[in-house]
C-alpha cells in the first residue's frame, strides 16, 4: 500500500491552460462557470464556437475564433481561442 501511495506521487499532472490568444477569450474567462443561458444575451464581434459534450468539432485551429465549452450541466467550463 505504501509504494502504491509513493508511486501515485510520480506520475506527472498535466495541467492544460486556457489558450486566450487574439481571439479575446482572455477577457471573458468571467463566463467559466456561468450558466450556458448566459450567452443567449452577449454578441460577439468574432466567430464563436460552442462546444458541447459529445459534440462533432474540426480540429483546425483558427487564432482568431472563441471556442466556449459547456459542460453536461449546461454550464460554460472553459472559454479558449481556437
Amino acid at each position: 500500500m505504501v509504494v502504491a501511495v509513493a508511486l501515485a506521487g510520480c506520475v506527472p499532472v498535466v495541467v492544460e491552460e486556457p489558450v486566450v490568444g487574439s481571439c479575446g477569450a482572455g477577457a471573458l474567462q468571467g463566463l467559466v462557470g456561468q450558466d450556458a443561458a448566459v450567452l443567449q444575451t452577449m454578441r460577439f464581434s468574432q466567430p464563436v464556437r460552442v462546444i458541447r459534450p459529445g459534440m462533432a468539432v474540426t480540429m483546425d485551429y483558427s487564432e482568431g475564433r472563441l471556442n466556449i465549452e459547456v459542460d453536461g450541466s449546461e454550464v460554460i467550463s472553459r472559454v479558449s481561442c481556437g
